[in-house]
């Protein structure tokens, strides 16, 4: 086996171990606003719409005033998870780079799906649009269509 052949294998086995909830509690704390903004203008070409599109939809249900704290807390953890310059799988590794921060992402997602109305689709839509292109709004999953699967599958 090569040695980057190894080294995939090392992060798929990290990968494996990630506990979504935990990391979540655990990266509370360095969500900022401002950093979020940053990484989503800078990294959300490598990120992918889709998890932008979900991030987005998480940011948007964290500013409104309808979202009660307990979501509003799973949501900064999630999006500070995706800020954070060291986490299970260095972001900067090409194709798997941010596979652990899609999972946190998917995962507050399906955790706050009740608080993530209409009105926070479409913010997040628009954002989407200005950041990748109408193109990309046809291939976008309205999570809450999806709500009854597991997200850890």
């Amino acid at each position: 086996m090569t040695s980057e052949l190894k080294e995939k294998q090392r992060y798929r086995d990290r990968l494996k171990k990630l506990n979504p909830a935990k990391a979540i509690k655990r990266s509370r704390k360095h969500f900022s606003e401002k950093e979020y903004g940053e990484k989503i203008r800078t990294n959300g070409s490598r990120i992918g719409s889709k998890i932008v599109y979900y991030s987005l939809l998480l940011y948007y249900a964290f500013k409104s005033e309808d979202t009660p704290k307990k979501a509003k807390l799973t949501i900064a953890g999630a999006l500070g998870y995706l800020i954070l310059p060291v986490d299970l799988i260095p972001d900067f590794i090409p194709v798997v780079g941010f596979t652990d921060d899609s999972a946190v992402i998917v995962y507050a997602v399906y955790q706050v799906i009740s608080h993530i109305d209409e009105n926070v689709k479409e913010q997040a839509r628009n954002r989407v649009s200005s950041l990748f292109g109408e193109s990309v709004l046809d291939d976008l999953e309205d999570p809450s269509k999806n709500s009854a699967e597991d997200p850890q599958q």
